[in-house]
């Protein structure tokens, strides 16, 4: 199993960074090199059913080998990494033995990463742990992934003695942007519920996700030379702050955590003129979900009553919903996974995701899909990092799903 390690640092050195701000299918034609890397790998595995699609979805099958009649199961990760920082020319830090204190990710500008930060750190004191060279990020969200269903594939055709039903394994584009699910072929894929490995830190098992909107806020004012603009101008960037001052300050994402919601402005830019915001809307409730949504159109309508016309107007996009609904009705899927955790030692950490994975929206699609740790941390930056014996528990977790679901059945 530590052929993982191997698996996961050859991975990293391939940018898959995807673009929010292009229209095509994958967002970058460079995660195809990540993709064809792979699908040799699994033709030299002599798996079945390899598909490599032009929209980027990396299929594959490695057959039961038991006559006994077990449901098919899929095993999910993403080939792209985050846009918030280069994926590329990625050289990471092997920290052997780690001892607990600050590790320099890069001199030059006194980047340290400090369990005086990130106090989980001290967690994998002795381990051998991943890190980025504060240049970039590391790629671990989801090349951990990737490596650890690579490994427990070939952990599996290497010891038959292991019996198991259909597994199905397939890699996705896109999934950091929000479209790793738009192009996904369910009746291809063909399982009858499958997890993606794409969580945080070991023990990490997830059926829950925010529900989640795409809220962008568009304002029209009247541009007038400041020395004549009494009871003309209309600043479009005092409305705009007048707007944001009116959602709740507790519920922007630096005040919430576990089960709460947030309204968070991503990004803002405008003149006297025209000013536009784009937010984001999560919660884990549906009914709260649609009350902040509703919150959005009283605010709207409000200031446009304040000011006599219609000076803003917003468009509201609904991209995925919580997946419980979905994994409740058949839980044994969650538990196959915490007995896999448990069996290999891990305590399962059940706890609902603050974010959404390419689960959410296959689950709604017809394939149950709870989420299994990878093993990183700080995903999405330059502190990000891996240890390394908990990417090799998640290849373990995999490889005892398949014989528990054998078993169980």
């Amino acid at each position: 199993m530590k052929q993982v390690k191997f698996k996961f640092l050859k991975y990293i050195k391939f940018d898959t960074q995807s673009n929010p701000n292009s229209n095509t299918n994958p967002s970058t034609v460079k995660q195809f090199e990540l993709a064809k890397e792979l699908k040799t790998e699994l033709e030299n595995l002599e798996l079945k059913n390899i598909k490599l699609t032009d929209k980027c979805y990396l299929y594959a099958a490695l057959p039961a080998n038991t006559d006994k009649k077990v449901p098919t199961i899929g095993f999910i990760a993403h080939l792209d990494t985050s846009p918030d920082e280069s994926g590329a020319n990625v050289n990471p830090l092997i920290i052997e033995k780690y001892d607990g204190k600050d590790i320099i990710l890069n001199a030059d500008d006194n980047t340290i990463l400090s369990p005086a930060d990130f106090p989980e750190l001290k967690n994998y004191i002795g381990q051998t742990i991943f890190t980025t060279n504060g240049k970039t990020l590391l790629g671990a969200d989801n090349k951990a992934g990737i490596a650890s269903i690579m490994t427990a594939v070939e952990y599996l055709i290497n010891h038959p003695e292991i019996e198991h039903g259909t597994i199905k394994i397939a890699f996705t584009p896109d999934e950091e942007i929000g479209r790793g699910a738009d192009h996904f072929d369910i009746k291809y894929f063909n399982a009858d519920f499958a997890y993606t490995v794409d969580g945080g830190e070991i023990g990490e098992l997830e059926y829950e996700n925010f529900n989640a909107a795409a809220l962008k806020i568009q304002i029209t004012g009247r541009s007038v030379h400041p020395g004549t603009a009494k009871n003309q101008m209309i600043n479009s960037i005092n409305i705009a702050h007048d707007f944001h001052s009116m959602l709740p300050d507790f519920s922007r994402p630096e005040h919430t955590e576990a089960y709460e919601g947030f309204y968070h402005l991503t990004d803002i830019s405008g003149k006297i003129s025209e000013t536009t915001m784009n937010y984001i809307i999560r919660d884990h409730d549906i009914k709260k979900f649609e009350d902040m949504k509703l919150h959005i159109k009283n605010i709207t309508d409000s200031l446009n009553k304040k000011y006599n016309k219609s000076v803003i107007k917003y468009e509201i996009k609904d991209n995925y919903y919580n997946m419980r609904e979905k994994i409740v009705p058949v839980m044994y899927i969650v538990d196959y996974a915490k007995d896999a955790m448990i069996e290999a030692g891990v305590q399962p950490k059940i706890k609902p995701i603050r974010g959404g994975t390419d689960g959410a929206r296959l689950s709604f699609m017809g394939l149950p899909c709870p989420n299994i740790f990878s093993g990183g941390h700080n995903f999405h930056g330059k502190y990000e990092y891996l240890p390394l014996q908990s990417m090799i528990k998640a290849v373990e977790v995999i490889v005892n799903i398949t014989r528990i679901v054998h078993n169980k059945n």
